[in-house]
């Protein structure tokens, strides 16, 4: 980035707040907006992997009305066409297709890269990306492996990018409230927390070899993982139960709770990790547990669960996701964007309901608007400095903790950690899975 650039976009404080939740001026659309604004005004960004989650953030940020999508990266020729065309109605100017994100890296104007692609590319991404001058905002998790998140902390601070973690609920308003009343003792000492997740998935069958179709660029889809065959059930979601590009359901959905009950707790890194689950429902070529249990003790004499259950959706607290801290004078729910608190016989104290004001002049759902918070936090960490609701550090020490989770299953061992760094002590077993095996020549380096 010119560092003239670079210095306005530090400097310039023009109207984020307001666009937060959606204060478009009155009769003004999306792209007659973005028209209004002058070019360096706006955050120029490019969008890597846009099939499904990268989709609706590219659709976000396209209603940012400080911000340009100028460049759709996708290994998937039929995504790619489909984002560029909703950029498109939104904005009414299109983004260029460029397939390899690297070569967008390129581009001189490119403020920052958005990172939606599968989890075996998060962290390699991100840091080709810093590397480049980028700013980066990077979905859940960071990381494949433990290795990656550290080499990400250290990039970020080498390279001074901003690179924030796509843990939306740091920045939605009544979570942040939730949290509050927790560090604010309403529910005395907080001393455990529970999160969950469940679903009913199906089987994925056992998968036949086929040949690459034309509409998909697989080597660079498998960018830095090992080589393996493609299979018609692997593209484009079950990649997440292979531990060859996926990071199972306690780093798919597991990250948001797990990054709750930390910031609830006050905790960093764990003192030991213990798990245990597997694949139970289907016999199939899911190889990361639909069960999972994954309980971790901190040295502030407070512990957490997480319970993750891919193919059974009874739930929780009447909820299929969701936190519950327990403390000395009662519990806290946290539901979405809305808390409910209980005394010790279980009477509610006090609900907190999620009520977002949507303006319908920017076309944004309540979701959407909620996400645009973090968004624009984002935003104001280019601009000028502000702290992130959601630091590379922090989102790194919340997708340790689930790492550790898997790490302590597949090695059928509880795990002893060092509490200053969050690395696991005299176990070469489990210490074999800190960091992966790469394709050659895709190795990710500081």
């Amino acid at each position: 980035m010119k560092a003239s650039r670079r210095d306005f976009l530090k400097k310039t404080t023009k109207g984020t707040a307001a666009v937060m939740l959606g204060s478009m001026l009155p009769g003004i659309s999306a792209a007659s907006y973005a028209r209004i604004l002058g070019a360096n005004d706006r955050i120029r960004v490019g969008m890597m992997g846009v099939n499904s989650r990268g989709l609706a953030l590219a659709n976000n940020y396209s209603r940012q009305q400080n911000c340009e999508v100028v460049s759709v990266s996708d290994v998937d020729t039929r995504a790619a066409a489909k984002c560029i065309d909703s950029v498109f109605k939104i904005t009414q100017k299109k983004p260029n297709n460029v397939p390899d994100f690297r070569k967008a890296l390129e581009n001189k104007n490119m403020d920052a890269l958005v990172v939606a692609a599968p989890d075996h590319w998060h962290a390699p991404a991100a840091i080709l990306a810093a590397k480049a001058g980028k700013h980066v905002y990077l979905e859940k998790p960071c990381s494949h492996n433990p290795h990656e998140g550290e080499l990400l902390v250290k990039v970020a601070d080498k390279y001074k990018t901003v690179i924030q973690m796509g843990n939306q609920r740091r920045s939605w308003p009544n979570v942040e409230a939730a949290i509050r009343e927790v560090h604010g003792g309403t529910i005395g000492r907080a001393y455990f927390a529970k999160g969950w997740y469940t679903n009913n998935r199906e089987s994925i069958g056992r998968g036949k070899e086929i040949a690459v179709p034309a509409w998909l660029n697989y080597d660079l889809w498998q960018g830095p993982a090992p080589r393996r065959a493609l299979k018609d059930n692997l593209i484009h979601y079950n990649w997440h139960w292979f531990w060859n590009w996926g990071t199972g359901e306690a780093l798919n959905n597991g990250t948001h709770m797990i990054d709750l009950m930390r910031w609830g707790l006050g905790v960093d890194y764990p003192s030991r990790v213990t798990s245990a689950g597997g694949r139970y429902r289907y016999s199939d070529d899911w190889e990361t547990p639909d069960t999972q249990v994954i309980t971790l003790e901190f040295p502030n004499n407070t512990s957490m669960t997480w319970e993750g259950r891919s193919c059974n959706g009874r739930t929780v607290e009447g909820n299929s996701v969701g936190v519950i801290f327990y403390g000395e004078k009662g519990s806290l729910v946290i539901d979405g964007n809305a808390y409910t608190i209980y005394d010790l016989d279980n009477k509610v104290v006090k609900e907190v309901k999620n009520q977002v004001i949507i303006d319908p002049r920017n076309l944004m759902n309540p979701a959407e608007s909620l996400d645009a918070l973090h968004i624009q936090n984002f935003f104001e960490g280019i601009r000028k400095g502000s702290k992130l609701n959601a630091d590379i550090l922090g989102g790194y020490q919340s997708t340790l903790l689930c790492q550790l989770g898997n790490i302590s299953l597949r090695s059928g061992n509880a795990l002893h950690i060092d509490t200053s760094n969050g690395h696991i002590l005299n176990d070469a077993a489990a210490q074999q899975y800190w960091k992966r095996e790469y394709e050659k020549g895709w190795e990710p380096t500081l």
